[in-house]
């Protein structure tokens, strides 16, 4: 158990390496292995315990509330009573979270920011599962999607039901190619909301 979380994320980051169809194959399906969600899991521990397993497991970090430090290594998550420690940040840099996993999110109340950095399973359909969300619609004021390859327009204005949402930046999202729907789509639904565009 010890080794776990290294080894779940050296293989994360391994995925960047230029191999063979069938090898890239292989680490998606491990990548996918990662991701299964494990419902017994969720109600044993809770949601919060249950997604920061997956979010590690996959690499990437989690920051909980009334807390300064990141999160980032599998091995030393906190223990305690299940309800103290609460996610309020994730940063999902270099991480092979993808849309199967997303349901580790339903049960998150206090999540707060998202971070979406260089995540190469990231796709539309995850960003519509997270407008979908209840929890967050009302949690998360602060979003930011980052060198998401297969992120598009339909995606992104899916993120008009985050109705706390306060801040959202845009940077170097080849797949978008009408920024102008995504600026109309967001005066009309987030009026207030701060949008910071960095795309081509």
């Amino acid at each position: 158990m010890m080794l776990f979380g290294k080894i779940s994320w050296q293989f994360c980051g391994l995925k960047k390496l230029p191999w063979s169809y069938d090898s890239r194959s292989f680490w998606g399906w491990l990548n996918a292995v990662f991701n299964k969600v494990d419902y017994e899991r969720i109600r044993d521990v809770g949601p919060d315990r249950a997604a920061s397993e997956w979010l590690l497991r996959c690499g990437a970090m989690v920051r909980y509330h009334g807390q300064e430090r990141w999160q980032k290594d599998y091995n030393n998550l906190p223990t305690g009573p299940l309800d103290k420690y609460k996610i309020q940040a994730i940063d999902a840099t270099n991480s092979c979270i993808m849309n199967i996993g997303f349901d580790h999110m339903e049960g998150l109340q206090h999540v707060e920011k998202i971070k979406l950095c260089k995540c190469h399973y990231i796709e539309d359909t995850c960003l519509e599962r997270l407008g979908q969300l209840e929890n967050l619609q009302k949690s998360i004021l602060e979003m930011e999607i980052i060198s998401c390859g297969n992120v598009t327009e339909k995606g992104i204005i899916a993120l008009h039901h985050l109705r706390n949402l306060k801040y959202l930046l845009l940077s170097d999202l080849p797949g978008v190619r009408e920024k102008e729907k995504i600026v109309q789509a967001f005066q009309i639904s987030l009026p207030s909301l701060k949008l910071k565009l960095d795309l081509k």
